[in-house]
């Protein structure tokens, strides 16, 4: 099955932006490790959305394994869109409005 396209909501681009700089001032391995796993997120669910199981509001989320982070997104016809990029300490469903 062919990768599906991805984009982000600009606040969950921001969020992505905002950790990795945080990561980055204590760092820069720290920075590139999230943004890498961020990535290797991304295209482990445009490979195969459906494997992650329904969340909040019509979304699915993905747990990153070495960050305490999750990639929340949705899937509107062929294309993905990034909605969060959820630290694990934030309310659930903050981001519900996007």
């Amino acid at each position: 099955m062919p990768s599906r396209s991805v984009g982000y909501h600009p606040a969950a681009f921001a969020e992505a932006q905002g950790a990795a700089a945080w990561y980055g001032e204590r760092s820069p391995q720290a920075e590139a490790a999230f943004l890498a796993e961020i990535e290797r997120a991304v295209k482990e669910i445009a490979a195969g959305p459906e494997r992650w199981p329904p969340y909040l509001q019509g979304s699915r989320r993905y747990l990153l394994h070495r960050f305490p982070f999750s990639v929340v997104y949705r899937q509107r016809g062929g294309t993905i869109e990034i909605v969060a990029i959820a630290h694990a300490h934030r309310q659930p469903g903050y981001w519900h409005h996007r």
